[in-house]
Formats: structure tokens, sequence, C-alpha cells
């Protein structure tokens, strides 16, 4: 057992790295999330996608003077942009993954990533809000036969890149951990890739848009309402703002660490409740490193007989449990 830095009525008993004589670390490595090369894939080629299609939509708005492709097209870069961003933090995480600076793994480089998307899908959102309150007061004349096409196109193209991202899921980690009795509480929300999700809800919220930009385009070229192009974008401006609000709570909660209203707490609870000599639970610390997978530390008081590895080897019946340490108030 080694002992760490503690106050004196304290014993604690490490699971982590130990730093050897020659100053390296020992062989416990701290890779709690392997990396999920088909999403990391996929979401370079909607990357890419993306920006072939900014640049149609720029240089058909330039050649043909629409106001309406130009803003799409360099509405899109916002996207390609949080698409790259989202891909860094794919490869940011798999390049440092084995980082001894590292403490609990790189996987929160992926939320990072993903926080980060949807602070730019926000921006996405308000920038359509505030064009289509404009447009609704100052309408703008529509050459509707070509935003129709173009509109069309960016839909195909987005439905392609939701295809492509929704096939991006990495099975070896959809079903870690969480195939025994005591683990179906919310293992589908904890085992989603929020960078990947991240990713996923530019595209939908860019093929959202169009479907919306199709109808209203539709409306105003057979109907004359005109007034239908702002109002969908309004209506647009919503979804988007919603979807981008509930990414940044998900990603926002892991980066602080929000976890112990999580049921896994409860069940470390019981665990130690369980355990012989009815030691008593003074303190618990439970955070996220990775897609359903959890650190914690656990500290014991009135445990004098007990060891550190009796309380871990009670704790391993729950596999979302990765890295667990143990202190004694002696």
């Amino acid at each position: 057992m080694r002992r760490c830095a503690a106050p004196p009525w304290v014993v604690r008993a490490c699971t982590g790295p130990r730093m050897s004589p020659t100053g390296h670390h020992d062989a416990h490595v701290h890779v709690f999330d392997t990396s999920n090369p088909i999403a990391e894939r996929r979401t370079r080629q909607v990357m890419w996608l993306t920006l072939v299609m900014m640049v149609i939509e720029i240089a058909a708005g330039t050649v043909l003077g629409s106001m309406a492709l130009l803003a799409d097209g360099w509405h899109m870069s916002s996207h390609a942009l949080a698409l790259g961003v989202s891909a860094g933090a794919y490869y940011l995480a798999r390049r440092h993954a084995h980082d001894p600076r590292f403490a609990f793994g790189t996987w929160k480089i992926e939320v990072l990533g993903g926080y980060t998307s949807a602070v730019f899908l926000v921006g996405v959102a308000a920038y359509m809000g505030i064009e289509s309150v404009s447009r609704l007061f100052n309408p703008a004349p529509i050459r509707f036969n070509e935003a129709i096409a173009i509109a069309v196109l960016g839909l195909a193209v987005n439905v392609l890149s939701a295809w492509l991202l929704s096939t991006g899921h990495d099975a070896g980690h959809s079903h870690h951990g969480h195939n025994h009795h005591a683990h179906g509480h919310d293992g589908h929300a904890h085992h989603h890739d929020l960078n990947l999700r991240s990713a996923y809800l530019h595209v939908v919220a860019d093929a959202a848009t169009s479907v919306l930009a199709i109808v209203a385009l539709a409306g105003g070229k057979y109907l004359g309402a005109t007034w239908l192009d702002p109002v969908m974008g309004i209506v647009g401006t919503v979804l988007v703002g919603r979807w981008a609000i509930g990414l940044l709570r998900d990603t926002g909660r892991v980066l602080l660490d929000a976890e112990m209203d999580s049921p896994v707490v409860q069940e470390v609870r019981e665990v130690i409740a369980a355990l012989p000599g009815a030691p008593q639970l003074r303190d618990l610390h439970v955070w996220r490193v990775g897609r359903g997978k959890y650190a914690c530390i656990v500290h014991l008081s009135h445990a004098q007989e007990m060891h550190a590895a009796e309380v871990r080897s009670a704790l391993a019946v729950h596999e979302e449990l990765v890295h667990v340490t143990v202190e004694f108030e002696r």
C-alpha cells in the first residue's frame, strides 16, 4: 500500500501511478477511455463535406448575386469550424492518451471539444435569430429558383453527413461496463460520445434549417408568402438554441464533475454500508473519467482492521468504477 501526503490521522491507500526512484511512472497506466477511431474518421469526412458545400454556396452567391446564398455559405463556415474543433479534440485525446501529465486520462479533451462546439452552435442560433428578425421587418428580394436548388443540395449533403455521424459510434464503447443487473440506470446517456453528439447536432441543425428554408421558399414562390422565410428562420433559431443549451448542460456537467447525483454514488454508499465491521463513510467523491466510467475517493473511519484491497474488491462489482482511492481515518 502506498502512503500519500495526508494529515497524520489519515492513512490513504492510493491506486494511482507511483514514481520510481528514477523519476518515471510505474506501469499503472491511466487510460480509462479508449479512442473512437470510427467517430474521428466520420467527423473528418463530414468536416470536408461541409467545407465543400460552403465553398459552393459562397461561389454561387457571388456569381448569382444572391445574398441569401452568401449568408448561408458563411453560416456553414461556423459549422465547418466547429466540426474541425471536434475532429481536433479526437486527435489530441488520442495523441496524449499516454501522457503522464493527464492524471485521469484525456477523455475530457473530447468533452471540451463538444462544449466548445456547443458554444459555436449558440452563436449560429443568435446569428440566425438576428438575421431573421431583421428580414421580417426589412424584406429582401429572393431569387426563389436558385435558392431552392441550393437548399435542396445542402439538405442532401446534411442527410449524408448525419448518416455518417450516426454510424460513428464505436461498438466497443456502447456496451462496456453496464452489462450486469444493477446498471441499467441512465447508462445510455452516460455512454454518449459528447464530442460526436456535438458534431451530429451541428449537422442536424443545418439540415433542420435547410428543411425550414425549403418550406419557406416554396411558400414564397407558389403562395407569395414571403414572410414565411424569416418566420421559419426564427423557428429554426429556437430549435438550434434548445439543442445547443442541452449540449452545453451535458458537457458542462462532465467538465465541472457534477456527478454526485449519479446513481453510481448511491451504489457506492450501499457497498460501503454492507462492509463487515460497519465502517463509517466520512467523505465520498465521484467523477467521470470516460464514457460510462468513473473514479472515486472513499474516506472511511472506524475501520481499524480493514485494508484498501477489501474495499476495492467490494466495489469491483460495479464495473464502471475504474479508479478507486481509499482513505482510512485511524
